[in-house]
């Protein structure tokens, strides 16, 4: 079988862990029979240094022309490089929010699980962790906050900013869909969480999710406030299997879960529209202090390639044997610098993307 995959490198690590994951996957395709054609497109910082802007529109045709989107990382430091220093809509990151838009990517999955190898990274003492924990975060990745208007102006002297937070009952209502999809293929459970005490838009989001509730009755459905859940992910994450939220609630939840996963180097994340087609990326940022190192972990790109495979080509034998090979890795004791621990071998980023492919 045949695919074309749009690769995003991107700044920072990027380059190095996307690599790392391009290698892996040719070790699938050779052991599968298929091939994997790629189209290299620039997105973030490089962009802007290349072209003005953090993405271009002929760099959307190509991904809007693929089968899926693998990303690395975008951005630089925000305290010394000068992307920061243009314009919000002219910043790394503002490509990021384009292509979500362009390609419709509304539903972002986060899986946060504790591999037994890693348990001693786990900041959670072990009477929390227990058997470990096995969750996935569903956020709604096109409304909200971070895409409602905006503006600073000034108000009678007074310097004033507004930042609007918007959603409509169909952005909520496919979201909720996908969310008790993904709890049918797991344990059953959807936690729901908002900010229905003070928000307006928690409100539709309760009730939305509600009504569509009622087309699952196998699965348990319970809300939660976010503040509530922010402290019961360190207090007792075993108890979530399917967290949905809005866009920003979403953004921090799964930057929590990730850390108390041992670290963010190690998840995985997909983004997926009304079709087949996702973009995939690690969770963690763009680490300018380590790029070109070799020190980066490329195991959550990795992992995210394992995901492409599975939700945009359907692939599940090539994605199991692809996150088998990173148990079999971990088992034999290879680390990579966030993740290593006594008595464990240190290796970098490019040997630990040969080790999982060797694994395949």
């Amino acid at each position: 079988m045949e695919k074309k995959i749009t690769v995003i490198k991107g700044d920072g690590i990027g380059p190095e862990i996307v690599t790392e994951a391009q290698k892996v996957l040719d070790k699938v395709a050779e052991k599968f029979g298929h091939k994997f054609v790629y189209t290299d497109i620039l997105m973030g910082g490089c962009s802007i240094d290349k072209y003005g802007v953090p993405l271009t529109d002929e760099a959307v045709e190509i991904a809007k022309n693929s089968d899926a989107v693998l990303l690395g990382s975008i951005g630089g430091n925000t305290s010394t490089s000068p992307w920061y220093k243009l314009a919000p809509n002219l910043r790394p990151e503002a490509g990021l929010l384009k292509i979500r838009k362009e390609l419709g990517l509304f539903a972002n999955l986060r899986p946060a699980n504790l591999y037994p190898e890693l348990r001693e990274a786990c900041p959670l003492k072990d009477d929390i962790i227990g058997d470990g924990f096995d969750m996935m975060i569903m956020r709604e990745l096109t409304g909200g906050l971070y895409f409602g208007a905006r503006k600073t102006e000034n108000v009678d002297g007074v310097e004033t900013a507004v930042d609007t937070l918007t959603y409509n009952e169909n952005e909520i209502r496919r979201i909720a869909i996908r969310g008790f999809d993904i709890a049918m293929k797991r344990r059953k459970k959807v936690t729901s969480v908002d900010k229905a005490n003070v928000l307006d838009s928690s409100r539709l989001w309760r009730k939305v999710v509600n009504e569509v509730a009622k087309d699952y009755p196998e699965v348990e459905l319970e809300h939660m406030l976010v503040d509530n859940c922010a402290m019961q992910l360190v207090r007792d994450p075993k108890q979530f299997d399917v967290i949905l939220t809005e866009n920003m609630f979403g953004d921090i939840l799964s930057d929590e879960a990730a850390m108390i996963s041992g670290s963010l180097g190690m998840l995985a994340s997909a983004s997926l529209n009304d079709t087949k087609f996702g973009m995939y990326e690690p969770s963690h940022g763009s680490a300018p202090d380590i790029a070109g190192q070799d020190k980066a972990n490329p195991i959550a790109t990795i992992l995210s390639a394992s995901m492409l495979l599975r939700f945009s080509f359907d692939m599940d034998k090539e994605a199991d044997a692809i996150d088998n090979a990173v148990k079999k890795v971990l088992e034999a004791g290879y680390r990579t610098g966030d993740i290593m621990s006594e008595d464990m071998k240190l290796v970098g980023c490019k040997e630990m993307g040969s080790l999982v492919a060797d694994m395949i």
